[in-house]
């Protein structure tokens, strides 16, 4: 009676487990392993003790930037985040308790920050800016279509160069990042013609915040009657207060009227040519006297795309004089309190980022603009994983039909497995956004890699009767490399193709079927070749 302890069952014959372990399999481990590890699965969660909110974004001039809290470096995996376990020693367990302590705060409260590296002392809150997600459960980045967000894509209106468009993107960065929007990408597509596009995907933000600061040049102009004393962007403005009580903020809401309006302000300082521009304007105007102070016979008028959003008295004080500190104000308008005051704040923003990064160098048109919730997201992960586990399973009915062997159909179900989880290690590492696209080339990639073991299997069963196993096998790889050079060409037109939105499927394709290739397939032709050859050796003994 055979003994299965230790020993794979082949036909009749038996087998050691450990005449599998050749070096291509051992080299298959070393991978899977390593894979395992770089994704770092979060166990804990399954037990209820995952807490807190993951820090994934710090605007540009939060006051947390200031006592030590840092931006996330570009290279961070998702796992070794920052997390936030309380506020003002209150627990934070989910982002409903982050930002239900947030929303009650003003801009003079204190703030006391406990992460699970550091407490940070007390400071003012100001405008925190701090952007939260869930603690992730592994280091897989989901892409915009399985968490939700917005996706723009751009085309300047005139032919650019690769260098302009570059700067172009860095613009566009910078001004979402000043803006605060966070878990932004913005990168270049060039399409088969020669015309390149941004593509814009921000988790979170809604179109409209979008259009208004990527559509719109951002063209700022502070004029004196006719004649521009400054314009926006580092050139004429050294600084710009931001996310400040002291210099920056809403200062007063008025509801007398129908509609309630609120007005923000906050200060710049000049460069010191455009602050002499100033004393040049200002010294040939009259003074006026108004409800009993002194004002300049002209106001400073504030333009944004050719646009007055405000015009500003000049006090008589400054004629003829190099202001270097100058006051920018403006209004934000809504049917009751809240809307005016989100609607200010909003305008405040804007501008405070226009004048931070100045106007961008080209106009550009939307070519194309999604909007994904993150209930459609979420819906769209679980059928993918339904998806994927149907398909395994067809593939097993199918495998299991046609070979009638279980100990041939299992290393075949093993190796897609291995497959998988060696493109998500790989994803991991390099921090590639996972969505619909990039989740349907793996898709691709495991299915030709099922083909490619059919092709091995069948060589080898039933192949020509004068070479032996290892013979028949060389014969499947060139089958299987000639495939291989086949998609890798095939893959490589859409790489460009669509605007960039075909990049993820062409991308892990590629990866899939060279990861097969290169580590999958050899360690699973070693096995099947030491289950053949020792069924042969039984068959002879």
């Amino acid at each position: 009676m055979d003994r299965y302890i230790g020993y794979i069952k082949v036909a009749s014959g038996k087998m050691k487990f450990k005449e599998l372990l050749s070096l291509r399999v051992y080299i298959l481990l070393f991978f899977l392993i390593s894979s395992l590890i770089v994704i770092n699965p979060d166990l804990s969660i399954l037990f209820g003790q995952k807490e807190g909110v993951t820090i994934t974004n710090i605007a540009k001039g939060s006051p947390a930037l200031f006592i030590g809290l840092q931006n996330p470096k570009e290279r961070t995996l998702p796992r070794n985040l920052e997390v936030i376990q309380e506020l003002n020693n209150q627990p934070i367990k989910t982002k409903t308790d982050y930002y239900n302590i947030i929303d009650v705060l003003s801009y003079n409260d204190t703030i006391k920050i406990k992460t699970n590296k550091k407490t940070y002392d007390p400071f003012i809150k100001g405008n925190l800016s701090i952007t939260v997600i869930e603690p992730p459960t592994t280091n897989l980045i989901k892409g915009l279509d399985l968490q939700g967000g917005t996706r723009v894509i751009l085309k300047p209106e005139e032919k650019i160069t690769q260098q302009e468009i570059e700067n172009l993107r860095d613009n566009i960065n910078y001004r979402l990042n000043v803006y605060g929007l966070s878990d932004i990408t913005v990168r270049i597509s060039k399409d088969l013609l020669g015309d390149y596009f941004v593509i814009i995907e921000i988790a979170g933000a809604t179109k409209e915040d979008i259009r208004e600061l990527v559509t719109k040049q951002g063209k700022f102009e502070a004029k004196i009657g006719d004649e521009v004393v400054f314009v926006g962007g580092e050139k004429d403005i050294v600084y710009v207060c931001k996310n400040d009580g002291s210099c920056s903020g809403i200062r007063q809401c008025d509801d007398s009227s129908q509609k309630v309006s609120c007005s923000f302000e906050f200060v710049i300082q000049l460069s010191q040519k455009a602050a002499k521009r100033h004393a040049e304007v200002t010294s040939t105007l009259e003074i006026n006297t108004t409800a009993g102070r002194e004002y300049l016979s002209k106001t400073l008028d504030l333009y944004l795309d050719d646009k007055l959003i405000d015009s500003l008295q000049i006090s008589a004080d400054l004629k003829g004089q190099e202001a270097t500190r100058i006051a920018i104000s403006g209004p934000g308008f809504g049917d009751n309190n809240e809307e005016a005051l989100r609607d200010a704040i909003s305008n405040m923003n804007r501008l405070q980022t226009v004048l931070i990064t100045g106007s961008l160098p080209f106009k550009l048109n939307i070519v194309k603009m999604d909007n994904i919730s993150p209930t459609l997201g979420e819906a769209f992960t679980q059928n993918i994983f339904l998806v994927t586990l149907l398909s395994i399973l067809a593939v097993v009915i199918v495998l299991y039909i046609r070979y009638r062997r279980i100990a041939l159909c299992l290393p075949v179900i093993m190796t897609m497995f291995s497959e998988l989880l060696i493109i998500l290690g790989f994803a991991a590492i390099l921090r590639y956004n996972l969505d619909l696209a990039a989740i349907a080339g793996i898709i691709a990639a495991i299915g030709t890699g099922v083909d490619d073991q059919v092709i091995i299997l069948d060589e080898t069963l039933r192949g020509e009767a004068h070479l032996n196993i290892k013979q028949r096998i060389k014969r499947a790889f060139f089958v299987i490399f000639a495939a291989y050079a086949t998609i890798v060409v095939a893959m490589l037109p859409l790489l460009r193709a669509g605007a960039g939105l075909l990049t993820g499927f062409a991308i892990t394709t590629i990866l899939g079927v060279s990861i097969g290739v290169f580590i999958t397939r050899p360690a699973y032709s070693a096995v099947i070749r030491t289950i053949l050859e020792a069924k042969e050796t039984n068959r002879k003994e």
